[in-house]
């Protein structure tokens, strides 16, 4: 198998700290993310290999082995398992293995302990052994995120489809069975687990499953009360306003927050704060009004 450098991949120095490879590959994820280049085949390769180098990296246990055994680091607890079972107790200098490999040897070792060529590779002694986890982050939006949709995701070479769950928070991690590397030996392929990041909503913010937002309201409806169309995700609605409502007034609706994951009809609640707007550029004959009601 041909070595594939992972810091080259995330453009990162082997001193690299975990918080510069984290960052380096935000950046580079969302750069060759699939939905950004529909129709390039280099950026869906580019984003396999820098979730695949991320995987590794990111993880401080793999990311030793990968340092110490270079291409065959997923190997590395077999490796050393082989080298302390097949080294002979008596003999101090006898020809066992030994828990240091040179690179370029690792191959050649996998081949005789797992059923190649070598002395006792015979098929009864072949091991299995999971394919490895892959780790990706998803972005969507807080609308897209209101209502259950699909996705056509870039995977190991293959594009799949997947169903993502209205109500899905930000952060949150949902695992496809595997969909991840290959298994050794016929082993299980590992699992593909997704990270989903859903940025600021420019109307709403979200709290749990409540949202809320702020909704301008004119200076004579404040006043007078009436009615004022508002926005929800689940359509616009109209919202009746008591005369004499007062700046930063905060009003409840029941069942018009988010959507309550995997819990289908169960909805969060929506929260309107008043934003009251004094008008401007008055003529004079309205200035004369108002200074007639505040003799009143």
């Amino acid at each position: 198998m041909e070595f594939v450098d992972y810091y080259k991949i995330l453009g990162v120095s082997k001193t690299a700290s975990q918080d510069e490879i984290k960052k380096a590959y935000r950046k580079l994820a969302r750069t060759h993310h699939p939905d950004l280049n529909p129709k390039d085949k280099e950026a869906h390769k580019k984003f396999q290999q820098i979730n695949e180098a991320n995987e590794v990296l990111s993880d401080p246990e793999k990311r030793k082995k990968y340092d110490q055994y270079g291409k065959d680091w997923q190997h590395a607890d077999a490796f050393q398992q082989a080298g302390q079972s097949r080294r002979p107790s008596s003999a101090p200098g006898g020809q066992g293995f030994s828990d240091h490999f040179q690179e370029g040897d690792f191959s050649d070792f996998f081949e005789s302990l797992f059923g190649g060529g070598g002395a006792g590779g015979g098929r009864n002694r072949q091991t299995k052994f999971r394919g490895q986890d892959f780790n990706a982050e998803l972005e969507i939006g807080l609308r897209d995120a209101y209502q259950t949709h699909q996705q056509t995701l870039a995977v190991n070479g293959k594009n799949i489809r997947i169903t993502i769950p209205a109500g899905i928070e930000n952060g949150q991690v949902i695992k496809l069975k595997g969909y991840g590397a290959p298994g050794v030996n016929g082993g299980p392929a590992g699992d593909l687990f997704i990270s989903f990041i859903i940025p600021n909503d420019p109307v709403f913010k979200r709290s749990g499953n409540d949202l809320y937002a702020t909704i301008d309201l004119d200076l004579y409806t404040a006043v007078l009360g009436g009615e004022k169309t508002v926005e929800t995700l689940g359509g616009k609605i109209k919202l009746k306003i008591k005369p004499e409502t007062q700046n930063g007034t905060k009003v409840k609706l029941s069942g018009k927050g988010f959507p309550i994951y995997k819990q289908e009809g169960h909805f969060g609640d929506l929260y309107i704060t008043y934003n009251i707007k004094i008008p401007t550029n008055l003529t004079e004959k309205q200035k004369a009004l108002f200074t007639e009601l505040s003799k009143s």
